[in-house]
């Protein structure tokens, strides 16, 4: 692949001359012209013994997609730069802030890698405290642990270590993405096993109460699409499914199932069966605590369609589903189910001197940090900074985003060049850089857990976020893999949807074989017609593939 023949040092002066002689003599700052156009420059203004490189061939086609008349108000970030040389191969606006949506899961994503390492398990155990008879009468408490699991067991696969995912996540499903899908897993399997454990342990009665302690990290609000409170205790990622199956004829009532199925959950779903022809209309509303009404319709012959009713106070129903499984397990539990938590919690050293009588291991962080980026979970990326918090024995999300910080800066990032009030990337205050997005892809690129960390990225055009992002037949299918991020709000006054952020950074082979590390965002695009956050989508994977060929 050709490349600019520029190095650091003339990269360095490529940056003066922008705040210089070209600063003096046009209108437009030249920070807006992307590199490969500035050798012209080099040479008018004189600038020192510069070879002239030739432009990167990819330049003037990306630069016709990002100048396509829908674009006019938007703002526009990219940078590419060369894996093995590290040579910048195309920027514009490298060094300007922009709101990176979901990509801010990159740099949450790797402080929680760096703090606790691609093997680390979450440990949940429960603890008896109180007399245990010969009879199997626990006199006295059972305590569950939460340990900040993130999965819980809800996406263990019966024959893998591997945790399941679908590309169109369920936590995503009432923001209207297309045929969002429930994974073939149990959201109990993590509780019905530790009941298992607890009756074969012996105990068949407990005459006490059931407690959940879920001190690990301060409760916190999830920012962006999906479950909106997190605790250090996450059953079925703190929703309940709502699963509409359409009747086969016009008139007859959609069949509606919920999971998981807790009797202290209400739904009152009336749910009707229209033309095979018409699209779905379903309308959810909160009547109570755990209280909620399904109203609408569904074209008749249809595919299930999910939907998600978040869970108000995660502990307290997790609380509600532990006891339900210990009862399906036999034993008996003399504690009513609508409790809210007890407040006579052991201090922390105290469970040192209790008889432990179930643990549950989940799956490594590796797959949950693989789940969160394929299908870009938000409420495992908010959960990232407490846990990387709580190792260092502090409590809360902004401790460990202050923590972060120097997470970051030690794998080579600037960091004036990030502003992050989330994990998750739904905060108003995340901003980052293409630059600083570049350095971090550089940093990782160091560690031994690379190769894994890549495979766990969305890949293009074939799972995750990037499943539908390229044609099938696209060259640069399974060639990239990368983060993407989005963020729409409601432009009210105009009755439009507006993208305020869209983007896409990763690492690249391209169709000559070289690596390359890229970034790019689109800031402030107004959508409306035809045009949507999904084809916003795919306009950057013509930049894909506009790199990709690179030729």
């Amino acid at each position: 692949m050709r490349r600019h023949s520029f190095n650091s040092k003339s990269a360095s002066r490529l940056r003066v001359l922008r705040h210089g002689c070209l600063s003096g003599t046009t209108n437009s700052p030249v920070g807006d012209l992307p590199v490969y156009r500035l050798v012209l420059a080099f040479l008018v203004c004189g600038v020192g013994a510069v070879h002239a490189a030739e432009p990167v061939p990819f330049g003037p086609k990306v630069e016709a997609i990002l100048n396509a008349p829908e674009f006019k108000r938007a703002s526009w970030g990219l940078m590419v730069v060369d894996a093995k040389t590290g040579d910048t191969l195309y920027e514009k606006h490298p060094d300007t802030f922009f709101a990176p949506a979901s990509v801010t899961k990159l740099f949450s994503s790797a402080a929680a890698l760096s703090t606790l390492g691609k093997d680390f398990t979450f440990e949940t155990p429960v603890f008896a405290r109180g007399r245990i008879t010969k009879a199997g009468v626990l006199h006295g408490d059972l305590i569950l642990v939460a340990s900040g699991d993130l999965s819980f067991g809800g996406r263990n696969r019966k024959d893998s270590t591997e945790l399941a995912f679908e590309n169109y996540d369920h936590t995503y499903a009432n923001s209207g993405l297309a045929e969002c899908k429930l994974t073939k897993t149990d959201p109990l399997f993590a509780l019905n096993d530790l009941a298992k454990q607890i009756r074969e342990a012996g105990i068949t009665d407990v005459t006490g109460e059931v407690m959940i302690d879920d001190r690990l990290f301060a409760q916190t609000r999830c920012s962006g699409s999906g479950p909106d409170v997190l605790t250090a205790m996450t059953v079925n990622d703190n929703v309940v499914d709502a699963v509409v199956v359409p009747a086969d004829r016009k008139g007859e009532k959609a069949k509606v199932e919920l999971r998981p199925v807790c009797s202290t959950f209400a739904l009152d779903a009336e749910v009707n069966t229209a033309d095979s022809g018409s699209g779905p209309m379903l309308i959810l509303t909160r009547a109570g605590p755990g209280q909620y009404v399904l109203r609408g319709s569904v074209p008749a012959g249809g595919k299930p369609i999910v939907r998600v009713i978040p869970v108000d106070e995660p502990t307290v129903w997790a609380r509600s589903l532990f006891i339900e499984a210990l009862r399906r397990a036999e034993v008996k539990v003399q504690a009513p189910l609508l409790r809210t938590q007890a407040v006579n919690l052991p201090e922390a050293k105290e469970y040192a001197d209790l008889r432990r009588v179930g643990l549950f291991t989940s799956a490594t962080l590796g797959e949950h940090l693989k789940v969160t980026l394929k299908v870009s979970s938000n409420l495992y990326a908010t959960a990232l900074p407490c846990l990387v918090a709580a190792k260092n024995r502090k409590s809360t999300a902004d401790d460990g985003l202050r923590l972060q910080r120097q997470l970051l800066k030690d794998l080579g990032v600037e960091p004036d060049a990030m502003s992050f009030g989330s994990g998750a990337g739904g905060s108003g205050a995340d901003f980052v850089t293409p630059r600083a997005t570049i350095q971090l892809l550089q940093g990782l690129a160091k560690r031994d857990d690379w190769k894994d960390y890549r495979t766990w990225l969305p890949n293009l055009g074939v799972d995750g976020t990037l499943a539908e992002s390229v044609p099938g037949d696209s060259p640069a299918k399974g060639a990239t893999q990368a983060k993407t991020g989005t963020n729409v709000w409601p432009d009210t006054q105009n009755s439009r949807p507006f993208l305020r952020a869209k983007s896409l950074a990763g690492v690249m082979t391209t169709a000559s074989g070289s690596e390359l590390y890229f970034a790019v965002f689109v800031n402030n695009v107004p959508l409306k017609g035809d045009m949507t956050a999904a084809t916003v989508g795919k306009t950057l994977g013509k930049v894909c593939e506009a790199i990709h060929a690179d030729r």
